[in-house]
């Protein structure tokens, strides 16, 4: 089966919509913190699971929120730039499953990188002769002072964190979006700073190859998700593999 669009539209009904969502979204964290003194980052942000302020509804909901301006121009530029050709050759039901499954597929690699490091820092807590009690005193911001000398307060601060900062943004959608481009359009040319001249799916690997290697890095001040970002691509390239064995080889 080929997906040949009719016409190409330069502003698809999904993407727009997409657009619209998280522009409303976006505005409204500002509007609900002057006006009520609400953080909708706070709410609407993943959390880690076992964290107080974790909700199921988050695994949706963070991929609409964003941290500032410059996170949600440079996602929602990307999502129009590379969606945008991959809407009209797919259609808006198939792109739409498509960025919402690789937005949760981030989440979950995340997630799950998340509660691994989280376990690492737990376990030398633990060697430190922390307890059940001594740990959720922790994830609440408040530590036992005679087992504050037992650890470094990198490790403690490192532990909380993981339990009370959310992530938010569509980032890893978006990453899924762009491999799906280079997948699509292997040989189409991206201009990179709008100079340089590079073929997508060489773009696609040293991109994910550089959030490879960031998220090896595991760089405690970093406040970028390496991994929902290959989360995104590991996921897309799953799905359209799973499309491609049960349609035509050849559909892409």
């Amino acid at each position: 089966m080929y997906y040949q669009p009719v016409r190409f539209n330069l502003l698809p009904e999904v993407i727009k919509n997409l657009l619209i969502i998280n522009g409303i979204f976006y505005f409204a964290t500002f509007s609900f913190r002057n006006t009520f003194g609400l953080d909708l980052n706070e709410i609407l942000g993943l959390y880690l699971p076992g964290s107080p302020h974790f909700k199921p509804y988050q695994l949706v909901t963070h991929m609409f929120m964003h941290g500032n301006f410059g996170h949600i121009f440079f996602n929602m530029f990307a999502l129009w730039m590379f969606g945008t050709s991959i809407e009209n050759y797919w259609g808006g039901q198939r792109f739409l499953v498509y960025y919402l499954f690789t937005g949760l597929g981030a989440a979950a690699l995340h997630l799950g990188v998340n509660y691994w490091e989280m376990l690492q820092l737990e376990s030398i807590l633990r060697s430190a002769g922390f307890d059940n009690a001594d740990l959720a005193m922790v994830r609440n911001g408040q530590v036992d002072p005679g087992l504050a000398i037992a650890v470094s307060k990198e490790v403690i601060q490192q532990y909380y964190l993981k339990f009370n900062i959310p992530t938010v943004g569509a980032s890893g959608a978006v990453f899924g979006v762009l491999l799906a481009f280079g997948m699509m359009f292997p040989n189409q040319y991206i201009f990179i700073y709008f100079l340089f001249p590079i073929k997508a799916k060489y773009f696609v690997m040293i991109y994910g190859a550089l959030e490879l290697i960031n998220g090896l890095s595991n760089d405690p001040s970093s406040n970028i998700a390496h991994f929902a970002h290959l989360g995104g691509m590991l996921f897309g390239y799953i799905l359209i593999k799973y499309w491609q064995n049960k349609t035509d080889p050849d559909y892409y």
